[in-house]
């Protein structure tokens, strides 16, 4: 497995499935026949052949026999692990995958005969191991699905997960639930979804007109009525607020109004613009299909969490900083990186250590495509700016004007530039460094009027936070000599840039989610700034356009 599939897995004992592929038996029974056909025309997804040598293993442990059938009867467990496939829809999977609404005929084609118990046998099993997989690891995982089961107090290959858990199991329903990622976070955006569901439909259509201009309280809005059922819908206005008996927007409504533009990352100002419209026009099997995604890009994510670490959320411009149990203990506004051509990635690193009074080492492409045409218009730029150049050693050449041969080894990218500690740094006063190969890092910033934007994707890539302090002293919380008072001024003093390493690596998680449960138990969501809902939702409805587990 490569190192970087151990961002999104658990960690432990991790298993490759082909360590455990013995070579097919020689077919002598109808299931051992019809595993090796790597195919069952009956199922939603009839190629199951890359489950061929997990399923093998499965009917190795079972001596060749069904597990689920006796007969023309299902066991108890089979009703049960039947009843968890047509529900999948409750985790924000599709019922389809696993073909849910298909088992009731199939249940009355083995009764009457016209379906073997074995073939009956070995669809549950494939549907049984792709939900278990699409629930532990996500379908769309970007690493794979490699990894371990819990059986008990150790890890297992799928097979004997099922085996184990599944056969025998009074509860294959909690067998199932295990899988679930254990945060209280996941908890509740399910909880969420289900509400959303029942609430999306049905749904007449209808839009909120959009005004000219922003719609302030006391002003008349023909929508009002509309405004209204629909704030009381989602649960942004209370019931006992009644019909509206006036045309003129006003009194519970504004607040209501307020409430949901905070929901939805919106300046919380309670006027009706376009932008607020837009986002109450939006329908609601949207808002369905966000924590569809939600779900599933929490299913990538480590489970081995037994400390504390820091979250990002891109689309929600937003960072946590939470306790080993998941408590938030810190959070803050941050700038991203630019949508167009500069997006911040997703990934797992760990921060291992902070730098106070920070040289920042221009990028190429910005020294390139930015600084030179600054440079070539007026020589003295990088000095008003705080910059100077040095050459591949580190060794200053210009600190001041720039001579035209300096200019050519710029345009050249034989020298480089980068900009001294100080008030005009766009690092700030300290940046927090974990080594990952986006080379992204958090930093503090001088650019504090970007903070007050509801939209904060800015920066070259790199997480820009808005209390950089506050950041300092968490993360420095077990070195008692590291006050805030000596990390203020550690940030403003003069001198060399001061690394201080960390006592312990903090987990660093930099996530996409449009759709977030907050502590509250509301639902957040924000706009998908760089297209990747888009990106995920054709991954999961075609299977040929991008990576899918099964």
């Amino acid at each position: 497995m490569r190192n970087r599939s151990r961002i999104f897995l658990c960690a432990g004992a991790l298993f490759s499935f082909a360590a455990f592929s013995p070579e097919p038996p020689v077919c002598n029974t109808d299931l051992c026949r019809l595993i090796s056909g790597g195919s069952l025309p009956e199922l939603a997804r009839p190629d199951f052949s890359d489950r061929r040598q997990d399923l093998v293993r499965l009917y190795e442990l079972s001596e060749s026999r069904p597990l689920w059938v006796q007969g023309p009867n299902l066991t108890s467990q089979a009703v049960k692990i039947i009843d968890v496939l047509k529900n999948a829809g409750s985790e924000g999977l599709d019922p389809q995958d696993y073909d849910g609404p298909r088992w009731d005929g199939r249940i009355a084609a083995l009764r009457n005969g016209s379906i073997s118990p074995e073939r009956f046998d070995l669809a549950l099993s494939v549907s049984a191991m792709r939900y278990a997989s699409g629930l532990r690891f996500g379908r769309a995982n970007p690493n794979g699905t490699q990894g371990a089961f819990r059986v008990g107090d150790h890890d297992a290959d799928i097979s004997t997960w099922v085996f184990q858990r599944m056969v025998s199991s009074s509860d294959p329903k909690a067998a199932f639930e295990d899988l679930d990622p254990p945060f209280d976070s996941y908890r509740r955006l399910r909880t969420i979804l289900a509400n959303y569901e029942r609430i999306a439909w049905p749904d007449d259509g209808n839009k909120l007109p959009v005004p000219g201009k922003p719609v302030d309280p006391g002003q008349p809005y023909e929508g009002i009525s509309r405004l209204t059922a629909l704030l009381q819908r989602i649960g942004d206005l209370a019931p006992s607020a009644g019909a509206p008996n006036s045309t003129v927007y006003g009194g519970a409504l504004v607040n209501a109004v307020k409430r949901f533009q905070l929901r939805h990352g919106l300046d919380p100002d309670g006027r009706l613009g376009a932008k607020t419209v837009e986002e109450l026009n939006t329908p609601l099997v949207h808002r369905v299909r966000q924590l569809q995604l939600a779900l599933e890009r929490m299913r990538w994510l480590p489970r081995d969490s037994s400390q504390p670490f820091i979250i990002v959320n891109i689309p929600e411009f937003r960072l946590r900083a939470l306790s080993a149990s998941g408590k938030t203990e810190l959070e803050m506004k941050v700038v991203v990186g630019k949508a167009q051509r500069l997006q911040t990635p997703s990934f797992r690193a760990d921060m291992k250590y902070v730098i106070f009074r920070p040289y920042w080492n221009v990028p190429p492409s910005i020294q390139r495509k930015e600084l030179v045409p600054d440079i070539e218009k007026d020589h003295s730029y990088l000095a008003k700016n705080g910059y100077e150049v040095i050459d591949p050693s580190g060794r200053v050449v210009s600190a001041g004007a720039i001579s035209s041969g300096v200019l050519a080894g710029l345009q050249d990218g034989k020298f480089q530039i980068r900009q001294r500690p100080g008030a005009k740094n766009a690092l700030g006063g300290v940046k927090f460094m974990l080594p990952n190969p986006n080379d992204v890092y958090l930093h503090d910033t001088p650019s504090r009027q970007l903070f007050s934007r509801t939209r904060r994707d800015f920066s070259h890539g790199c997480i820009r936070l808005e209390r950089a302090v506050d950041l300092a002293v968490w993360v420095l919380r077990d070195r008692p000599a590291w006050t805030r008072g000596r990390i203020q001024a550690a940030m403003t003093a003069g001198g060399p840039p001061l690394q201080v390493n960390l006592s312990h690596p903090i987990p660093v998680l930099i996530v996409y989610q449009t759709a977030v449960a907050g502590d509250d138990g509301l639902a957040y969501f924000f706009d998908d700034i760089y297209g990747q809902d888009d990106v995920l939702d054709q991954q999961l409805i075609s299977p040929g356009s991008g990576r899918l587990t099964s």
